[in-house]
């Protein structure tokens, strides 16, 4: 080791504060990036084995291919694994008692397919060949069919066609039926004889609504037949963005007509076959990562710069004796290695465990409020830690160049001196009369004392301003996200709907049994009827909009037609509804003058261009009326024109009322104002739908069932609604843990900075104090500083931040399409805690330098 690094590691030991501080904002901000890499890699990873245990293990499937076909695909290279999976059909279920599911559904796996699709045997054992089946455990639960391992059964399997139909009906169609009267019929059977060697839970890709119960069979690709078709679940070697092409171009090579990607899967694995989906997550990527890096580089280089004064002294002394520029600059780069190789492994330790410690208290809250057995667990990989050292050692680099170059440059006697850090010029340091004037000599003397040594002072604001946006970013990334998942799911806010399909009315000793049901917690009953209004041009939604300016005609005397969806609520229902929207009850039930709560915001697909829009259905005003102009008749007449008041505008839905599409509009009204705008023909023809939630949403389907209710309908979406719940909670745990992480970092890196810049003061403190200044003064000086940091670091980090904020909403823009609206709470908490940490941290260290003896401060050449 040569002398320059000798003297650097003694100066690094004489200054152990110093060091350990400069320390310790490395280790933050290699904390911030291992925490943060780690957490989306993390999250990514429960996301991945959540969605393979709803829809099974597989990237690509090639779907209807023959026996030659498959050959083609399993000798693919890139191909890691191949399930055969074949959907024989539907079999009439003999003795079913629920007549909403009067099927077996038929599916055949081989061996592959059993692990991928993960069927889990709960007796018995998995079929070995097309003679065998298992049989799912809600025929006996739900059908009160019982069977028996060692039964024989003989089914005629077909597919489902609707009359006048053309194309067959698969498991996500509900049975169709008419006045409790089948309107579907099977063809194309086959006859096929099984035993029975097992049975299974329900598998997850059977929903409640489906009209068959699964059965499995066995099926390979040595039991494929010449014109058998089959469906092949495809798990690549590697996933990676040219699986989509490689996919076309072994479909098209080998002329294969179908083929559908696992886009729930592939999306945490950053892919996506959508242009807009890759475009929108690459630009995310490139903005978050982007502001984490610089947020590292301002932490890192913070912890060297604020001490360049001590540092620049002691680079003078070795100037003075004879090393050159190059020994100098060399001197900081050894330092910044030595911190490195002391910051980094630690910080790396220190983020994984900070990590560790939440998931813990995560995995919690996620098994008490999910229905899922997958949990958040530590995902360390090579290719993490290495990311983590190069961005961390890069980062480093960058921030001690700048020191390195700035002290070679600077003269032995300067250095010594130390003049270029403290500015003593009258022009350099003036201050304004008024500041004087408004807050007195304390003030002044505080904003002089910032501009005598700008150096520390921009420092500092650079912390500020870099942990301002950091923190803003984040808050509004993570609410992007979780609003963007709201917008792609159904929003499906019951768990069992029940209805007459011949439109029958639930009479009021039906109800009073439904909802006295054990396990019922909740329920919504709504009439629903169908009516028209013509809304002025200037009024409609935007999309309607661009639509009219192409087209005139579509206007009539200035107006566009509007389809209305009018909605009853029962009392209680619209109370707790008006409650929450914040509407009058009372102008609800006026039947002088009809009001209704309008629902102005709805969110779509759009099947052109696959983004998910939030939009405007009306722009409207509460007070404003609108008039319903006709309510379908089977007669075809019209009924008169009702002008409704709107009492309330709102996005938020009643349990059970489903959004509408551009140009349609739900208005919500009590069952007697619904009474007073239609008349008794209309009324006949208003459909009626109850809407439960239950604890026990399986168990309450089958006591409804088992009334035998002709043409009662029962529909449970308790697993879709669950499974939204659940992502959208996954979502805001990881947004929240997000925002605490980063919050974290950010005060711990402000208090770091502002207390070490205010060490580094001790001697000019007490120079002060010296020439007078009492401890009152001295504590109000310290406090204007504070509020000089505060007011200058939002004048910058607020524009940064919004800046910052449009990038994103660009980025997210590319996938879905909602309204600009700025995180007023995260400002508002940015504000307030800049100045509360500010104030502590310079409380807190203004407190130690009080305890300074004024005459070792003077002296002290070290911290």
């Amino acid at each position: 080791m040569n002398i320059v690094n000798t003297l650097t590691i003694r100066h690094l030991k004489q200054n152990k504060r110093r060091t350990l501080v400069t320390i310790f904002g490395v280790v933050i901000s290699v904390s911030m990036m291992t925490a943060v890499i780690t957490l989306i890699f993390s999250f990514a990873d429960l996301m991945i084995r959540q969605t393979i245990a709803d829809t099974g293990e597989w990237h690509i499937q090639y779907q209807d291919i023959t026996k030659e076909q498959l050959a083609a695909i399993q000798g693919d290279d890139a191909t890691k694994t191949v399930a055969i999976t074949k959907d024989l059909g539907y079999a009439l279920l003999e003795g079913g008692q629920n007549s909403n599911k009067p099927y077996l559904f038929i599916k055949e796996y081989d061996v592959q397919g059993f692990t991928q699709f993960q069927i889990e045997i709960s007796k018995g054992r998995l079929p070995h060949s097309n003679k065998e089946v298992v049989i799912s455990e809600s025929v006996a639960a739900n059908a009160k069919v019982k069977y028996e391992i060692g039964d024989r059964l003989t089914l005629r399997a077909g597919e489902r066609f609707e009359q006048g139909g053309d194309h067959p009906l698969d498991q996500t169609e509900p049975l169709r039926r008419q006045d409790g009267i089948l309107t579907e019929t099977l063809q194309h059977n086959i006859i096929r004889d099984y035993t029975v060697v097992g049975f299974i839970k329900r598998p997850v890709s059977e929903t409640d609504w489906a009209p068959g119960y699964t059965i499995i069979s066995y099926v390979d690709d040595h039991i494929i037949g010449g014109d058998d078709r089959v469906d092949a679940s495809v798990v690549m070697q590697q996933v990676n963005p040219f699986l989509f092409a490689h996919a076309e171009k072994l479909a098209e090579k080998n002329q294969i007509d179908t083929v559908q990607y696992n886009n729930d899967l592939l999306h945490y694995y950053g892919l996506s076959s959508s242009g807009a989906s890759s475009s929108m997550m690459f630009s995310l990527s490139a903005i978050i990562m982007g502001a984490i890096v610089i947020g590292s580089v301002g932490l890192i280089y913070n912890a060297f710069a604020i001490s360049v004064s001590e540092r620049s002294r002691h680079l003078g002394m070795l100037a003075s004796v004879g090393a050159t520029k190059r020994q100098q600059r060399n001197s900081v780069f050894f330092e910044g290695i030595v911190i490195g190789l002391i910051s980094i492994p630690f910080g790396i330790l220190c983020g994984l465990a900070g990590i560790d410690i939440t998931f813990s208290f995560m995995n919690r809250m996620i098994e008490g409020a999910l229905w899922t057995n997958e949990k958040l667990r530590l995902i360390v990989t090579p290719l993490l830690l290495l990311i983590t050292c190069l961005v961390s050692m890069l980062t480093i680099f960058v921030s001690v160049y700048l020191p390195a170059v700035k002290a070679s440059r600077v003269s032995p006697m300067d250095a010594i001196r130390q003049t270029t850090d403290v500015k003593l010029t009258a022009k350099a340091v003036r201050t304004s009369k008024i500041i004087r004037k408004l807050f007195g000599i304390e003030a002044e003397i505080g904003l002089k004392n910032l501009k005598r040594n700008k150096r520390r002072h921009h420092v500092i604001l650079f912390s500020l301003v870099i942990s301002i946006v950091l923190f803003l970013t984040v808050s509004f990334f993570t609410t992007g996200l979780t609003q963007s998942l709201a917008l792609s799911q159904e929003g499906v806010n019951y768990d069992i709907e029940v209805s007459f399909s011949n439109g029958k009315r639930i009479d009021d000793r039906l109800m009073q049994s439904l909802v006295s049901l054990d396990g019922v917690t909740e329920y919504n009953v709504i009439q629903e009827l169908v009516g028209n209004a013509w809304v002025d041009a200037a009024s409609i939604a935007d999309e309607l909009q661009e639509k009219v300016k192409q087209d005139k005609s579509m206007l009539q005397d200035g107006k566009y037609p509007y389809d209305i969806k009018l909605h009853a609520l029962n009392d209680s229902s619209l109370q707790a509804y008006a409650r929450a929207v914040g509407a009058d009850y009372g102008q609800l039930t006026d039947l002088d003058h009809p009001a209704a709560i309008v629902m102005d915001t709805i969110h779509y697909k759009d099947m052109d261009t696959g983004r998910y829009i939030q939009t405007k259905s009306i722009y409207a005003n509460i007070g404003q009326h609108i008039e319903l102009t006709s309510i379908y008749k089977k007669s075809g007449e019209e009924t008169k024109a009702n002008k409704v008041i709107i009492a309330a505008l709102t996005d938020k839905a009643p349990m059970g009322i489903s959004p509408i599409g551009v140009g349609g509009l739900n208005m919500i009204v009590s069952e007697r104002v619904m009474n007073r705008l239609a008349d008794d023909e209309e009324l006949a023809n208003a459909s009626m739908y109850l809407h439960l939630k239950s604890t026990e949403p399986v168990k309450t389907q089958q006591e409804i069932q088992e009334m035998n209710e002709i043409n009662l309908n029962v529909y449970n979406v308790y697993q879709s609604r669950i499974s939204e719940e659940q992502k959208i909670l996954l979502m805001n745990v990881f947004s929240y843990g997000f925002i605490v992480l980063i919050s974290a970092i950010s005060v711990a890196n402000i208090f770091n900075t502002i207390s070490t810049g205010l060490a580094l003061r001790k001697r000019e403190f007490a120079m002060l104090k010296s020439v007078g200044a009492t401890p009152k003064g001295f504590a109000k000086m310290l406090n204007y500083e504070s509020v000089f940091y505060g007011v200058k670091s939002l004048l910058y980090g607020l524009p940064v931040s919004f800046a910052v904020m449009v990038l994103i909403y660009k980025a997210f823009a590319n996938k879905f399409s909602y309204g600009f609206t700025l995180p007023w709470m995260s400002i508002l908490s940015v504000i307030v805690g800049v100045f509360v940490i500010v104030s502590s941290a310079v409380v807190y260290s203004g407190a130690k330098v009080k305890k300074e003896n004024i005459i070792d401060a003077l002296k002290q050449e070290n911290i």
